[in-house]
């Protein structure tokens, strides 16, 4: 099926491009705050340390809520928890322009991250339930290329107000999505997958033993690596993109700048993926992705040239964030209806321990000299490790029903 077909039925165009918006505002905060780092560690003296301690706690709110908001939404519903989630992380986001010192800052980045761990994951397993079997695995990609837009929001407003008005603008302008939950509040409802089990939800016990049931304990295994992977090398990169480029010793404008061109690539890495994962199917996609992911991530560490650099990192780009719009559309086709969001919510939490460690990680080396070409590699192995467990324990889904296999 064409984008173009996916995109006819009125109902379904909005429903994906308003949980869209909300995941480019998600994008938007998450770009934000790894330039807003570089900024601090100037205003405030922070060392490298205390820049990946920032990152990390981030991303332990981002674990709590995707596991929070995951077992609620099978409970409420994907509408009303994508809603309170949206209104936590703006909220916060919003407040952290006041923040007068490190520890109140690492209180409010939490809350925020609470807010935009617990919103992915609801919103993907909405879209995926909303679309069927032939057109949800693009839907999903789709609705991730959003992210790729909010990058690039952020890549702007860090380049263009950071440096001339300050950090806390840019961390005020992250308070907008306040308003546009107004505006979704009468836009989307749930799923009609979920609404047909109202009646039968499980207690959040049963759900979580049916993940870990012997019908789904290879494909949950799996599952949790792979986030683990992505996760741990996407935040340890890319909240470093521009701390990295200042230690090759670039300015900080012209890092923002740079890390600007590469976000650009992110678009037409979803886009490949979008069109590749209904015609060669999931783990095709994401093993290949995640590969070139790998030697993207070796091949910007040793980069000796500008050219090269941003070559590398285009392609650093390209293939991270397309493996990570596969990764999003293949998560809930593993799991029934009665535990999906469930089952997304923890993968996605175990995958944001990655998170935790991945940007934490980085600063202690930096901050005890290692290059970055030997950072660099620690990243390249996870991945190819990852890629390797999918393609030998992951299950295709491409063009199933798991709610049929569930009852089968």
């Amino acid at each position: 099926m064409s984008k173009s077909t996916l995109l006819q039925d009125p109902a379904k165009r909005k429903l994906l491009f308003s949980a869209g918006i909300s995941w480019l505002f998600d994008a938007m905060d998450v770009g934000i705050i790894s330039f807003i780092v570089a900024a601090l560690s100037v205003d405030w003296k922070l060392g490298a340390q205390q820049i990946g301690l920032l990152a990390a706690i981030n991303s332990i709110g981002m674990a709590v809520g995707a596991a929070v908001a995951g077992a609620s939404a099978d409970r409420y519903g994907r509408r009303s928890v994508l809603l309170v989630t949206l209104l936590i992380f703006s909220v916060a986001s919003g407040l952290s322009a006041i923040a007068t010192g490190f520890i109140m800052l690492c209180i409010l980045r939490f809350i925020t991250g609470f807010g935009l761990g617990g919103e992915l994951p609801v919103a993907s397993t909405l879209v995926s339930e909303s679309f069927s079997a032939t057109e949800r695995g693009r839907a999903v990609v789709l609705l991730e290329s959003f992210w790729a837009c909010g990058w690039i929001i952020a890549a702007l407003i860090s380049y263009f107000v950071i440096p001339a008005y300050g950090w806390r603008a840019a961390f005020l302008i992250g308070a907008l999505p306040a308003l546009y939950a107004l505006y979704l509040r009468r836009a989307i409802q749930d799923s009609p997958r979920f609404n047909e089990q109202r009646s039968r939800r499980l207690t959040l016990k049963e759900r979580a033993s049916s993940v870990w049931s012997a019908n789904f304990r290879k494909s949950t295994i799996t599952l949790w690596i792979l986030w683990f992977v992505v996760v741990f090398s996407y935040y340890g990169i890319f909240l470093w993109l521009p701390s990295v480029m200042v230690l090759k010793g670039f300015s900080l404008v012209k890092s923002f700048q740079y890390v600007l061109i590469m976000t650009l690539a992110q678009l037409p890495g979803y886009f490949t993926a979008a069109y590749f994962i209904e015609k060669f199917g999931r783990k095709f996609v994401l093993v290949t992705y995640l590969l070139l992911t790998a030697f993207s991530a070796i091949w910007f560490s040793t980069a000796a040239t500008e050219a090269m650099l941003i070559a590398a990192g285009i392609s650093l780009s390209f293939f991270n964030l397309g493996a990570w719009g596969a990764m999003y559309a293949y998560t809930p086709e593993l799991y029934p209806t009665r535990v999906r969001s469930t089952g997304v919510g923890f993968a996605a939490s175990f995958g944001r321990v990655g998170g935790i460690i991945g940007p934490y990680l980085v600063g202690l080396l930096v901050s005890r000299h290692h290059s970055i070409t030997s950072i660099f590699t620690i990243f390249f192995i996870a991945i190819v490790f990852g890629a390797l467990v999918l393609l030998f324990f992951g299950k295709e889904t491409k063009g199933t029903d798991p709610d049929q296999a569930a009852s089968s």
